[in-house]
């Protein structure tokens, strides 16, 4: 069940009779979100594209770190870091993308969860360059 139909229950129910509920119920539904409105999916898919920016930027650091400093493995903490964080990016835009019940504008934060989806990939992929680049120098 759905904060929105929570919402219009509860107010169905404050009101008492169904000749009242009604209207007040549908208003409760069709009120739209705010364009800058911080709902929980738009929050959610926040917290998942910084996730997978902060991997994106741990690899990319780590990546260059193991293809200049060759023979000292050095970028493989980062890689880890990287591939970890990058994870957690898409799994959580992923899970976002898929509890989302509307489109782009709604409030569910799809477009944030592609965009998590897409950096975390990023992160993952930048992680496993420089891992396998830090194995094959050491």
């Amino acid at each position: 069940m759905s904060v929105r139909h929570l919402l219009a229950a509860a107010a169905a129910a404050l009101l008492g009779g169904s000749g009242l509920a009604t209207p007040a119920a549908a208003y409760v539904l069709v009120q739209p979100v705010g364009a800058y409105t911080l709902t929980a999916g738009r929050l959610w898919s926040l917290v998942a594209a910084l996730l997978g920016l902060a991997g994106a930027v741990i690899g990319g650091l780590a990546l260059a770190r193991s293809a200049g400093r060759t023979g000292t493995g050095t970028g493989r903490r980062g890689a880890i870091v990287a591939l970890v964080a990058g994870l957690a990016g898409a799994l959580i835009g992923g899970l976002v993308v898929a509890a989302a019940d509307g489109g782009p504008g709604t409030g569910y934060g799809i477009v944030g969860g592609f965009v998590a989806l897409v950096v975390g990939l990023i992160a993952m992929v930048l992680g496993g360059l420089a891992l396998a680049h830090s194995r094959s120098t050491v």
